[in-house]
């Protein structure tokens, strides 16, 4: 960027911003995962809530970009009560820090991956199953 730069004008990507890459991440989806990724809302806020970083264990509100809300596929029983939507949340500060630590990566890229990851847990995949096949975070 030139020093003259005009920077008034300039903001960080918004909530909307980042639920259209998580949209467009899902539209790309190879078929045998799309069909399960539909059924999975996407919700977007700026951090997590105190509940759940507290049932997590999280005191850094930061530490936390994504988190799956719901009852794995592996899991799920034609007996269990209806009425609650599996929900995959992204948190869009904590993901722009990220973003801007990584200084490489395009942030499209990064909400990906981070989508991907909270679907595999829909999926019914540990954190050990994700990361024996994604080495993302090394």
């Amino acid at each position: 960027m030139s020093e003259g730069y005009d920077w008034t004008e300039v903001t960080a990507p918004g909530i909307e911003e980042i639920e259209a890459l998580a949209e467009a991440a899902r539209a790309a989806l190879p078929p045998e995962f799309a069909r399960a990724a539909q059924g999975v809302a996407i919700r977007v806020e700026d951090f997590a809530t105190e509940a759940m970083l507290a049932e997590l264990g999280i005191e850094n509100p930061f530490e936390l970009t994504g988190l799956y809300d719901g009852i794995p596929l592996t899991e799920k029983s034609v007996m269990d009560p209806g009425g609650h939507t599996d929900v995959i949340w992204l948190f869009r500060r904590p993901i722009l820090d990220e973003w801007i630590s990584r200084g490489n990566e395009p942030l499209g890229t990064l909400v990906t991956h981070i989508f991907v990851h909270e679907l595999a847990h829909h999926l019914g995949w540990s954190d050990g199953d994700i990361s024996s096949i994604d080495r993302w975070w090394e």
